[in-house]
């Protein structure tokens, strides 16, 4: 009976002692969480009196520094999206996330953390820089779902204040060597009002490494994004001088859409046109619907060629070739007219000279012995030994081997229709092996030339 007492009593001491171990550790993580609880509030309540004491008097109308410093803007470029490119409207559109990074005294301060997270609402109330972009045609500041923007301020007074932008830019073109050329479309930036004894811009990694462009941010059919630069550039004007921040994009055209929608149609448009060549000088209608429809079908492509260009009045490499092939063209229907005109001069007469030959009118012997007859009558004297019988078939017989030898000699196999022009036996041999020499010189010339840009940092 005592051993089972002294047993009950024991594993009610236990049950004891596990019972207030549980509540004093449910005890202490209700006290560890309101005292984080109570030091986030105590953290938020630092924070408010940080930013109210900052805000405190200040007066975001004057730079940092007014009167003492110039003010450093330092800057970088990382683009998310780059295109598309308009060769009609000479622009090109960028998405970038913009970042500027400045130091305000002002803002100093003293607290848990070195670097507060702010929201974008208080961008409005310190100051910021009035950097606008001297080449955009128009800049778009995403606001959805909220303004992205971000703000950190770092216990020093240091700010990093970035925004995400679509912007539409000018970018000049030369189309001198067009589809075959290369382009670097800029975005240059700066101090709307600040001259550069008061604000001067400077990139934050140097400029090797301060315009990055995303691995998948290309957004260009026509076009390779080969490689970018960023460079510093100081302007006068009648204000002063101001500092401009310039990033290039260096474009080069692909080739392909214009090969199969130009180049190859007008190559055989004149393949097509020198064709006429191997027909028939007799053969006019099927000639002049080859010159005709050919000619139609370049000055057709001509046009279509200019419709995604702007209206440059200079001519372009495509614009030369285009030109050369309808020169081709033309010159093989003046060819056919060439060889259609000469033909009707020397067939007017020997061609009816065939016909006769090939067909001979039956003559009636008694015709020909009376013409005869007449012939002789007239100019022999008879002799009174010679019987008139004997004269008359004396002379028929005469006349009748001169008329056989005038047949015989109208009568030449090599003369028929289906002959062959000089010109355009020569023409089948020179057209060919001078629109042949053109493409080897033309494609040579620009597939080899250098593109019109420097300074290309990366190629594909």
């Amino acid at each position: 009976m005592d051993l089972n007492s002294a047993f009950n009593n024991m594993t009610w001491l236990v049950l004891s002692f596990l019972l207030l171990l549980g509540c004093q550790k449910s005890l202490s993580q209700q006290s560890s969480e309101a005292q984080k609880e109570e030091d986030a509030n105590e953290d938020s309540t630092v924070f408010t009196r940080i930013l109210d004491g900052l805000l405190d008097g200040y007066d975001n109308r004057l730079r940092p520094g007014l009167g003492e410093n110039v003010t450093e803007i330092k800057t970088n470029i990382f683009v998310t999206s780059f295109g598309p490119v308009s060769d009609t409207e000479m622009e090109y559109t960028i998405d970038v996330f913009f970042r500027q990074s400045w130091k305000d005294e002002r803002l100093c301060f003293k607290g848990p953390m070195e670097m507060l997270p702010l929201n974008n609402l208080l961008a409005s109330n310190i100051w910021t820089p009035d950097t606008f972009f001297l080449n955009g045609k128009k800049s778009i500041a995403h606001n959805m779902t909220t303004p992205n923007k971000l703000l950190r301020l770092k216990d020093d007074g240091t700010l990093l204040y970035t925004m995400r932008l679509t912007i539409s830019a000018e970018c000049p073109m030369q189309l001198e060597d067009f589809p075959m050329d290369a382009h670097a479309c800029p975005l240059k930036f700066g101090s709307y009002a600040y001259p550069v004894s008061e604000v001067v811009y400077t990139w934050t990694q140097g400029a090797a490494k301060s315009v990055v462009v995303a691995e998948d941010g290309s957004r260009l059919n026509q076009y390779h994004l080969i490689g970018q630069t960023a460079d510093t550039e100081d302007i006068r004007t009648s204000r002063g001088q101001y500092t401009v921040m310039m990033a290039h994009f260096y474009l080069k055209r692909k080739i392909g859409y214009f090969v199969i929608q130009t180049y190859m149609p007008c190559f055989m448009t004149v393949i097509l046109s020198q064709v006429s060549f191997w027909l028939n000088r007799e053969s006019v209608p099927a000639r002049t619907v080859f010159g005709v429809t050919t000619v139609l079908t370049m000055t057709t492509l001509s046009i279509s060629a200019r419709n995604s260009l702007p209206k440059v009045a200079y001519a372009t490499a495509m614009d030369w070739f285009i030109a050369v092939c309808y020169a081709f063209v033309f010159s093989a229907l003046i060819e056919f007219a060439t060889v259609n005109y000469f033909t009707k001069r020397s067939w007017a007469w020997d061609g009816k000279k065939a016909l006769e030959a090939q067909h001979p009118k039956k003559r009636d012997p008694m015709v020909l012995s009376k013409k005869a007859n007449n012939v002789c009558s007239a100019g022999v004297n008879y002799t009174p030994n010679l019987t008139k019988d004997v004269s008359i078939s004396t002379i028929s017989n005469t006349t009748s081997v001169q008329l056989r030898g005038s047949e015989s000699k109208l009568v030449d196999p090599k003369k028929t229709y289906n002959s062959v022009s000089k010109i355009d036996k020569m023409s089948r041999i020179v057209f060919p092996v001078l629109f042949g020499t053109f493409n080897l010189v033309y494609w040579a010339t620009y597939l080899n030339r250098e593109p019109m840009v420097k300074g290309v940092i990366a190629s594909t």
